[in-house]
């Protein structure tokens, strides 16, 4: 028997030493192409549908409850109508039962119901009417009735026009949270509408309503960063931290 060429047995070393790290590769490869496989799997979530009015309210019982005279259930019969969602739809009808309701006081329904006269759906145009109705809401301390009070003010619609008067009305509706009146607030400090020129304050109100995803709110605010000092944007985010949402007792849906 020949002795063992050294060489030889350093080749089978190598090639068994590379046929390891080759099977570690694929291994590792497998491994991650299983892992990509889960995670993908994971977000292969069937898609959530938002429920309809007609899914959330029984229509007989809400008709039946209307009927009787409960604002609540008049309110959302004519939300169905507005949105023909287990009825015909018919505006009419929807001005009808919002009227209901918000002749009973419902914050929610006056709102509707001044969205239709603005509009001019199943009741003639009426920028009057609207504020009238966007009123009686905000006066409750709805906050889309307060904001759409302030708009009116702004295009002198139903109202003269009056930006003093929009300013405390997007305040109010700002001070509870609603987004885009924490926008309009925070670019009026900017643009020293009806208030002086408030870097700090704008700052502040654009970073609440970008906290709620606004784009255009997070354009704003960045575009003033660049004109405030260190210590005005510190002020500003630490107001943004310190607000505290101020939701009024009589506040309805």
């Amino acid at each position: 028997m020949s002795p063992a060429d050294p060489s030889s047995h350093l080749r089978r070393k190598m090639a068994l030493k590379k046929s390891v790290i080759k099977l570690i590769g694929i291994a590792a490869v497998l491994l991650l192409a299983g892992l990509l496989l889960i995670s993908w799997l994971a977000t292969r979530q069937a898609p959530v549908s938002t429920p309809t009015v007609d899914q959330l309210f029984n229509l007989d019982e809400t008709r039946t409850k209307a009927e009787a005279g409960d604002p609540q259930a008049q309110k959302n019969l004519g939300t169905m109508y507005a949105r023909g969602q287990g009825v015909a739809q018919s505006y009419a009808e929807a001005a009808k039962w919002h009227r209901e309701a918000a002749d009973k006081g419902h914050a929610g329904a006056q709102v509707a119901l001044a969205e239709l006269y603005e509009a001019g759906r199943g009741v003639a145009h009426d920028d009057s009417q609207a504020a009238q109705w966007y009123r009686r809401a905000a006066e409750q301390g709805n906050a889309v009735g307060e904001y759409n009070l302030a708009l009116l003010y702004v295009l002198g619609k139903g109202v003269p026009q009056d930006n003093a008067k929009a300013l405390e009305w997007y305040r109010k509706s700002a001070d509870q949270g609603l987004a885009v009146a924490q926008y309009n607030l925070g670019i009026r400090h900017y643009r020293s509408q009806a208030v002086a020129q408030d870097l700090v304050e704008a700052y502040k109100w654009l970073s609440l309503a970008a906290a709620q995803a606004m784009p255009d709110a997070v354009q704003a605010r960045d575009e003033i960063k660049g004109m405030m000092t260190h210590a005005q944007i510190s002020e500003g985010r630490r107001r943004a931290s310190a607000f505290v949402t101020i939701k009024p007792a009589q506040n309805t849906p």
